[in-house]
């Protein structure tokens, strides 16, 4: 039998014990909505039957065989699931309903795989239609199959009684924990008492002149939140090289001036140090991928990998204005719209915040920048769901007019919230210790 001729893969017998065990036990219904969608359905008598079971379990309304087919009635879908006759004879089907998950797992499987097939076509047809380049197929074949991975999300309009019940929850676990944060913490205090810290599916920009700190600041929120609280964090660096980025962290770990790590001169104290802070660097889960000019598809791809293997709950970018449009022909404003578009997508579709550095224009130099100073595009302001910006005295060295490394001392730096969607604007102060390139909390130091 030719592939054309199959039968798309499911169980008639899997749908029926598990649409029989929710009927012979309703308290077993909760085991699996969690997973299961009417879609996973082949039968489509068993998607009109399994929604109606949803939907009276939504209304609290507890479901039996008498119930099912009144509802089914009053909805006019009796003869689309089959009559009073198949209704009857799910219960029949199952002996107990203590098999229901494992049930509902076949089901899903097998669903997983007509989908996989259905892709599979899709992908065959993109690759004859010569309008998309194989960089496009690649792109869309993998948002795709990653989207398979995630059973649990289902795009539907959800009542207030469906939302109601976890808010309360999370408002109650605050209450409870009221010195922890509902996203993920900078490591900065002040910041994080104004944010609850980065939230999913949020993008943060943190802007600021060249040379003010913008990896700086990245870096030390990434050594809190992946050295010191083993969050799993990612970072794309299209600047800086993999190894500059470990000797700048180890720097700030150690706290032994990036200018001895560069030169060499170091006293024998300084070993045990840096051995010290390597072993606390070594097993964080911090992932790093140091492409210049990357493509934003490449990025994209990436991220998700990072995400279903490495499971990161944050990730970084420096910085927006090296990524590498699609559209290379297209005018720079709309390259730079596109690239934050995709980014801001990015982040709902992993369920992660990420952050993104950017560069402001020249004539914040000097002054407070504002929202429209962002170089690029006015996109990413409107794209963003927080934007920063670092601004304070810059120390200029002779040669280069940018921060004088070797200088030790410890500048004043003011993180300007300029937007935040769900949450207050105003001000940060904090410390930068220019020897480590490293950022701190203004009390922490003074204390």
């Amino acid at each position: 039998m030719e592939l054309k001729d199959k039968v798309p893969p499911h169980s008639l017998e899997a749908e029926q014990a598990t649409l029989g065990a929710m009927l012979l036990d309703w308290d077993s219904v909760g085991e699996v909505v969690s997973f299961l969608r009417a879609n996973h359905f082949y039968d489509q008598r068993n998607q009109v039957i399994f929604d109606s079971l949803v939907h009276l379990s939504i209304d609290g309304v507890k479901g039996d065989m008498l119930t099912l087919i009144d509802d089914l009635t009053k909805k006019g879908q009796l003869d689309a699931a089959g009559g009073v006759s198949y209704v009857s004879s799910l219960t029949g089907q199952v002996p107990t309903s203590a098999n229901i998950n494992y049930y509902g797992q076949i089901v899903l499987d097998l669903a997983v795989r007509r989908n996989l097939i259905r892709i599979s076509s899709e992908i065959k047809a993109s690759s004859f239609d010569e309008t998309h380049t194989s960089r496009q197929i690649l792109e869309e074949a993998e948002q795709k199959i990653f989207q398979l991975t995630d059973t649990n999300s289902n795009t539907r309009i959800q009542e207030m009684k469906d939302v109601i019940p976890p808010t309360i929850d999370l408002i109650s676990m605050r209450y409870k924990n009221k010195n922890s944060y509902s996203g993920i913490p900078s490591g900065f205090t002040q910041l994080d008492g104004m944010t609850s810290g980065f939230q999913n599916s949020e993008m943060i920009i943190i802007g600021a002149r060249p040379s003010m700190g913008k990896t700086a600041l990245a870096l030390s929120m990434m050594q809190y939140i992946a050295v010191e609280q083993h969050i799993p964090c990612g970072f794309f660096s299209l600047e800086m090289s993999s190894g500059q980025i470990c000797q700048r962290l180890l720097s700030q770990v150690a706290r032994i001036p990036s200018t001895k790590l560069r030169s060499g001169y170091l006293r024998m104290q300084d070993f045990n140090t840096l051995q010290y802070a390597a072993g606390q660097c070594y097993d964080a889960p911090l992932y790093i991928v140091d492409t210049p000019n990357m493509k934003l598809l490449d990025l994209r791809t990436m991220a998700r990998r990072m995400k279903t293997l490495n499971d990161v709950k944050i990730i970084f970018i420096d910085y927006i204005g090296l990524i590498t449009s699609e559209n290379p022909d297209a005018k720079l404003f709309e390259q730079q719209s596109e690239v934050s578009k995709s980014l801001k997508s990015l982040a709902r579709e992993l369920q992660i915040p990420i952050v993104v550095l950017c560069q402001v224009a020249r004539s914040a130099e000097g002054n407070e920048p504002g929202l429209n100073e962002l170089r690029g595009s006015g996109s990413i302001e409107q794209d963003a769901d927080m934007v920063m910006f670092i601004h304070g005295e810059r120390k200029r060295s002779p040669a280069e007019g940018g921060e004088n490394e070797n200088d030790s001392g410890v500048l004043d730096r003011k993180l300007i919230i300029a937007k935040q969607r769900n949450g207050p604007i105003g001000e940060v102060d904090l410390l930068f210790l220019a020897s480590y390139t490293k950022f701190e909390n203004k009390a922490r130091e003074q204390e």
